[in-house]
């Protein structure tokens, strides 16, 4: 399969607090599903595509996020030519004069690029799928953007994006998170393009001093540009806040969803770390829970995720919780309703209880 793309990731949203979360990190770099990252997601999708130059375009925070990808050698991008990059702000300029010089890096990244396409997808979004689908669709059209949607509706999110479309598919107008949606079609954060259209709408941001090309501000000049739609119907979590990333890692404890994100035809990549197996001490209980590499469990854990090297002390019980990697649970510990971020210490006898729709959150390195 090849997919002939230049592949864009937005490594953060402006709009999406995850708390304590994503205080250290961009959205993109934030833990999810026990082993990964949220971007692992994206850019998996896109090297299933055969897509050999991807760029990810970072606003600020972005230490963690490089530091995870690396050279790009786990998702096969390191190469000597194309490969994986990271755009940081001011990439070409030398001295800040204004916030459009933000865009001139992914300017000069896309310019330089020998593909026909150019593939955007953000990181508000968890699913797993090549764009191969997409891609054809597009080339056998006439439109001059297409972008993926489903039938979520409105949810009440700021990230929503609702499309109004046409008998024919087009899209006729944009809606951001409307009280009275006109449609249940919700932007999925993908959109395919040429790289001449998409040099063209970048140059004219720049020249206006637009600070970001966010894809919303693409989709608004359906009144001017075809703008076409492809639906996605497999399972797809959005990230939005908390509570969204929340039932997002809940939703994976979900032998159908896990299935067709993990089991499908196309790998999700992520950084190796060699560890040994979860241990799980004979008297301790596991259920309907995700366990990663490294953990330790000396005591109860049901519904919950476990990221590596997390380790559970003597009857404790965690449920209905998120443990980042290399947290240290003592014993006697009652956790449920809880995300704790990683390298987090909670003593003996600590009790936390949060609630399904507000779930205690525990700050990276904390000791509670």
């Amino acid at each position: 399969m090849f997919v002939d793309a230049t592949g864009i990731i937005v490594a953060d949203d402006k709009r999406v607090h995850l708390s304590e979360l994503s205080r250290p990190r961009a959205l993109a770099a934030v833990p999810f599903a026990g082993r990964y990252r949220i971007i692992d997601f994206m850019l998996s999708n896109m090297a299933n595509s055969g897509i050999t130059l991807v760029g990810v375009s970072t606003f600020n925070k972005y230490k963690s996020l490089m530091d995870h990808l690396g050279t790009g050698s786990a998702y096969d991008l390191d190469r000597k030519l194309q490969g994986l990059h990271i755009l940081p702000p001011y990439l070409t300029s030398e001295n800040y004069y204004n916030e459009s010089d933000d865009l001139k890096g992914l300017l000069d990244f896309i310019s330089g690029s020998r593909h026909k396409y150019v593939i955007i997808g953000n990181s508000t979004v968890v699913f797993s799928s090549d764009f191969e689908d997409l891609y054809n669709a597009h080339e056998n059209s006439d439109a001059e953007i297409t972008v993926m949607c489903n039938h979520d509706g409105a949810r009440g999110k700021e990230t929503d994006i609702i499309l109004e479309t046409d008998d024919k598919g087009r899209v006729i107008d944009v809606y951001s998170n409307p009280e009275k949606p006109v449609s249940d079609k919700n932007f999925l954060g993908v959109m395919i393009l040429s790289k001449n259209l998409m040099m063209e709408l970048i140059s004219d941001a720049v020249s206006l001093g637009v600070s970001n090309l966010s894809m919303e501000l693409i989709l608004r000049k359906c009144h001017k540009i075809n703008i076409d739609t492809y639906e996605y119907n497999d399972p797809v979590l959005r990230i939005g806040d908390i509570q969204d990333y929340f039932e997002a890692s809940m939703t994976l404890l979900n032998p159908e969803v896990n299935e067709a994100i993990f089991w499908s035809k196309d790998p999700v990549y992520t950084k190796v770390k060699d560890e040994a197996p979860a241990y799980i001490e004979n008297r301790s209980k596991v259920h309907n829970s995700l366990l990663a590499d490294g953990c330790h469990i000396y005591g109860q854990v049901s519904d919950s995720i476990l990221f590596r090297g997390v380790n559970t002390g003597k009857n404790s019980e965690v449920k209905n919780s998120i443990i980042f990697q290399n947290t240290q649970i003592g014993n006697n510990v009652e956790l449920e309703y809880v995300i704790v971020d990683k390298d987090v210490i909670i003593r003996d006898g600590t009790r936390l209880i949060g609630q399904k729709e507000y779930p205690v959150v525990i700050g990276k390195g904390a000791v509670v």
